[in-house]
């Protein structure tokens, strides 16, 4: 399956991002080191893939396992190396799940799945950079 996606400059460091399926998303960096920037880092969207990918999984699982789930959020926590290239060494997933019938069993599982078997993000970066998960569910 072949897939084409453009990144145009717009300004400075700025960038919009368009995928074969008319989808845009824009991606920035500082012009100075603490410099403020309009949009996420491409490191940063890194992150959000990584998270939408995995959060999506977990849903899906978890709804075929006719769990009701009323909020599902991923929070990343993540560590760069200081030299050249800058790339993730430690990415931890924290999952906070909610709903009527969840239990620790299904969501262990759910997150597990993910990450060994259906998060297509996960298993590119995975090769390089150490990735942990955990969850906790909130009432």
């Amino acid at each position: 399956m072949s897939q084409t996606v453009t990144a145009t400059w717009l300004q400075d460091y700025t960038f919009v991002g368009k995928t074969d399926s008319y989808k845009s998303v824009i991606m920035d960096a500082p012009t100075s080191k603490d410099g403020e920037k309009i949009a996420p880092s491409p490191m940063e969207m890194v992150l959000l893939g990584l998270m939408g990918c995995a959060g999506i999984d977990v849903k899906l699982i978890l709804s075929k396992s006719k769990k009701d789930i009323s909020s599902l959020e991923v929070v990343a926590t993540a560590e760069r190396r200081d030299e050249f290239p800058r790339i993730f060494t430690d990415i931890h997933l924290h999952f906070k799940v909610s709903g009527s019938n969840v239990d620790e069993k299904s969501v262990a599982r759910a997150v597990k799945l993910s990450a060994e078997k259906y998060c297509s993000v996960s298993a590119m970066l995975d090769k390089t950079v150490n990735i942990t998960h955990d969850f906790e569910i909130v009432e």
